[in-house]
């Protein structure tokens, strides 16, 4: 499998290089060419559209119908009648209350299998131990 990913990845390094060399040949090809012939100036024409006068005339708007003022056909109240809301409650519902719970542990039975206790060291692993000391006392 690892075989595989390096050869993978060997053809894709290869292709992608490639690929480069391949544009950096067109890119100065390119830039070897012979330089294009400049386009030849078009003369400015001299006759032109004729100027623009300073004031123009303005067209006559026709005049807008007018709309006569209608008449209400009943008179409109100055005050609009208020509708009646319910009044809102001040104080607050008394909460339910919660069922009691006991406060005291039952004891526990007498026949039950003791459990050992827990090591309190860890046993020393000599691969993870220190290593001696160079230095070793002389008696």
């Amino acid at each position: 499998m690892a075989s595989y990913k390096l050869f993978l990845i060997a053809f894709l390094v290869s292709l992608s290089s490639s690929m480069m060399i391949n544009t950096c040949s067109a890119s100065r090809r390119l830039l070897q060419q012979q330089p294009l012939p400049q386009i030849p100036n078009l003369p400015i024409p001299t006759m032109g559209l004729p100027p623009l006068t300073s004031t123009l005339p303005q067209p006559s708007l026709p005049t807008l119908p007018t709309t006569p003022l209608a008449m209400s056909p009943f008179p409109l109240p100055s005050a609009l009648p208020q509708p009646n809301l319910p009044t809102i409650p001040t104080g607050m519902p008394p909460m339910p209350t919660l069922p009691s719970f006991p406060t005291t542990i039952p004891s526990l039975p007498t026949n039950l299998p003791s459990i050992p206790s827990l090591p309190t060291s860890l046993p020393s692993i000599p691969f993870f131990s220190p290593p001696p000391s160079a230095a070793t006392s002389s008696p």
